[in-house]
């Protein structure tokens, strides 16, 4: 299906949605609120260009069953920090935090791990909740600012999504540009090394700042007080996501497991209803706090689908880029055009997609394949984790529990990268 939509509708679409979510960030009214005026301009387009409403809502449809997975595994996170708390997982996995991590190397220890989970696992989504509300739990036992921590580990998170051969959305800008996976991590090697070295020495430069706060435990763990059995919550997850199975079964069997064992110590079925609905007083989660986004993630596939299958946006892409040849010159239109798709498009992978489709023939002709797969991965694969209404943005503040604009200073890789990707293009082209 091929539609043309005048640059003035385009841009029309674009103030809307934008200005609809940052109105409703501002005035603290659900991001579905805001979203939805983007959405019904969008519909109206499609009107407009002789789409039928029942195909429009049928895209809709489809563009909703798209997001289904990422909407089924917000819904169960609800669910995974009552369960682990009644399980007695949480206090169990915070006292062995304690015990293992010295608070005055907290911050650069958080980002190393996670870094390291998700080189393993190759998921932003795996590795935070795998790791993150132990590592955060001890942070608040040690009265350590949790936004700084929960910006080191979304930061270690992002290395693994973003690099590691494991990721699924490494795979896929390999497979839009045309670069073998081993050529695209070679591309990517500089920027990704200079990344994590400014990282490393910026949280080794707020532990120094810190470590006289940090409130040390004098608690001595007896190992033979901890519980076994508490640990099988986490240890199925972690199993589960190693292992690739689906993140979906792997929530539900660490949730089913914990809610096991809750049972087990005495949680009546009532408590575990109030804490599954209302979530757990410090800690977060519940039902009552997730509708609003599981409606927008809806809406969002929804708007995606329209955008993807009308054809929107890639006719100006295409144009773009047809008058310049210089290396710094392209970086800069590639991460602005990435940009404005995601703040539009709300997810990963449609970016991913359309800006590697549409700047693949003119990179390829210029600069080569890698070049592009190197300014995308700096770039286009770490803007959704930056943009509020993203949904791998959401995902990660709900799962670390701290709004995204309180940790992202903190999340060094994010802002880093397309700053280091800009130079290296500028060094390569006065070489050239």
């Amino acid at each position: 299906m091929t539609v043309k939509f005048s640059f003035t509708q385009v841009l029309f679409l674009l103030l809307i949605t934008i200005i609809g979510v940052i109105l409703s960030v501002i005035y603290h009214q659900p991001l579905v609120i805001g979203f939805l005026p983007g959405y019904l301009v969008l519909f109206l387009l499609s009107l407009k260009s002789t789409v039928s409403i029942r195909e429009t809502i049928k895209i809709s449809f489809i563009g909703v069953h798209k997001t289904r997975i990422v909407i089924i595994i917000l819904f169960l996170v609800s669910f995974l920090l009552p369960s682990w708390y009644l399980s007695g997982t949480i206090e169990q996995m915070v006292k062995i935090a304690l015990n293992l991590i010295h608070p005055h190397h907290f911050f650069i220890l958080s980002f190393f791990i996670s870094m390291i989970f998700s080189m393993l696992l190759g998921t932003t989504i795996g590795t935070l909740s795998a790791i993150g509300v132990p590592l955060l739990g001890t942070a608040a036992v040690l009265q350590l600012p949790l936004p700084i921590v929960a910006g080191a580990l979304v930061s270690g998170a992002f290395v693994g999504d973003r690099t590691s051969p494991f990721s699924s959305a490494h795979q896929l800008l390999a497979h839009t540009v045309e670069v073998p996976v081993k050529r695209q991590g070679k591309a990517m090697f500089m920027t990704t090394i200079t990344a994590i070295l400014f990282c490393l020495c910026f949280y080794g430069v707020v532990d120094a700042q810190f470590a006289s706060k940090a409130s040390l435990t004098s608690d001595h763990l007896i190992w033979s007080e901890l519980s076994p059995a508490r640990f099988i919550p986490p240890i199925t997850l972690i199993v589960f996501v190693l292992f690739r199975m689906s993140i979906i079964y792997a929530f539900l069997s660490s949730i089913l497991s914990a809610v096991v064992i809750s049972f087990v110590n005495g949680t009546s079925w009532t408590t575990l209803a109030a804490a599954f609905w209302h979530g757990i007083d410090g800690l977060g989660g519940g039902f009552i706090h997730m509708y609003q986004l599981l409606l927008f993630l809806a809406l969002a596939g929804a708007y995606n689908g329209l955008l993807e299958k009308l054809n929107v946006i890639q006719p100006y892409l295409d144009k773009w880029l047809e008058s310049s040849h210089s290396l710094l010159v392209d970086t800069l239109k590639t991460l602005m055009a990435t940009l404005i798709i995601t703040l539009i498009a709300a997810n990963q992978t449609l970016p991913l997609i359309l800006t590697g489709r549409s700047f693949l023939p003119h990179w390829s002709h210029y600069y080569g394949k890698e070049e592009l797969a190197r300014v995308m991965g700096d770039s286009t694969m770490l803007f959704p984790g930056v943009v509020p209404w993203s949904v791998l943005a959401i995902m990660c503040s709900t799962i670390v529990g701290i709004p995204m604009f309180e940790y992202l200073p903190y999340a060094l890789f994010l802002w880093v990268l397309p700053i280091i990707t800009i130079l290296v293009s500028l060094g390569k082209g006065m070489r050239n």
